[in-house]
């Protein structure tokens, strides 16, 4: 469902992903751990088309994303055609990005009205059926003001998840709620996993998530993946000096 061949990423002198292989299978849970600075959100970012590659290419459900075929080669893709393959992604951010000026139900039908082109009423009971499911349903009508954190970040879960993606990102989707709120998220995600044949690509520190969700951690450092391995592997006998020098700083935090 994604492959990422000899990715490069740069900023100015500043190289962020070096040469960097790597695939998720459809339907896989994927989820990316490391260091702060080491290139997990820039793969997040250049899937969303937010960034563009340095060198490399990325395909998203066999067709490439970052470049097109033109003549017989490659040649970098124009906006037309990253918008195109980008409709089935799906993306949720730390901050919520919630339009403010719009409701709940709003938020959760623009996009599907103007992009994917499905009428008001499809759109609308494609919302409530969705909020039904974070549990919101009777929060429609609100502006996201109205919300706390917690339940803003689940409206931002249903607004992704109303684009039908095939692919789901999710950036640190926890790290800008109150610790008594993560829980809830995190169940909520996990839910999702188990319910729906979503590919899923995820960056977090919340190791204990990592464990129950995924079925690969890849760890990252440097701008590359050093260990890719099952969540039992990786978690109880990593093989990478600086993966159990990570892991070891982040479990045993108090």
């Amino acid at each position: 469902m994604i492959v990422f061949d000899g990715v490069e990423k740069r900023f100015g002198d500043n190289v962020v992903l070096s040469d960097l292989d790597f695939t998720v299978a459809p339907g896989e849970h994927v989820t990316l751990i490391g260091p702060s600075g080491s290139g997990k959100t820039t793969i997040l970012r250049l899937l969303m088309c937010l960034e563009s590659v340095t060198e490399g290419t990325i395909r998203v459900a066999g067709r490439y994303l970052s470049h097109m075929e033109k003549g017989g080669r490659l040649v970098p893709a124009d906006e037309k055609h990253s918008r195109e393959v980008r409709k089935r992604i799906g993306m949720v951010f730390q901050q919520f990005n919630l339009f403010p000026n719009m409701t709940v139900r709003g938020n959760l039908i623009e996009a599907p009205t103007r992009v994917l082109g499905l009428s008001k009423d499809e759109a609308n009971a494609r919302a409530e059926e969705l909020l039904e499911m974070v549990g919101l349903r009777e929060r429609i009508d609100e502006h996201p003001s109205r919300l706390s954190g917690g339940q803003q970040q689940r409206v931002a879960i249903a607004r992704a998840l109303a684009m039908q993606p095939r692919v789901l990102l999710l950036d640190e989707v926890t790290s800008a709620l109150d610790p008594e709120l993560v829980a809830g998220v995190l169940a909520l995600l996990k839910r999702i996993g188990e319910t729906t044949d979503i590919t899923i690509l995820c960056v977090t520190h919340e190791m204990g998530f990592a464990r129950d969700f995924s079925d690969r951690v890849m760890m990252f450092d440097g701008g590359q993946v050093i260990e890719d391995a099952a969540p039992a592997q990786l978690f109880a006998a990593p093989e990478h000096p600086r993966t159990k020098e990570f892991l070891k700083a982040v479990l045993e935090r108090p």
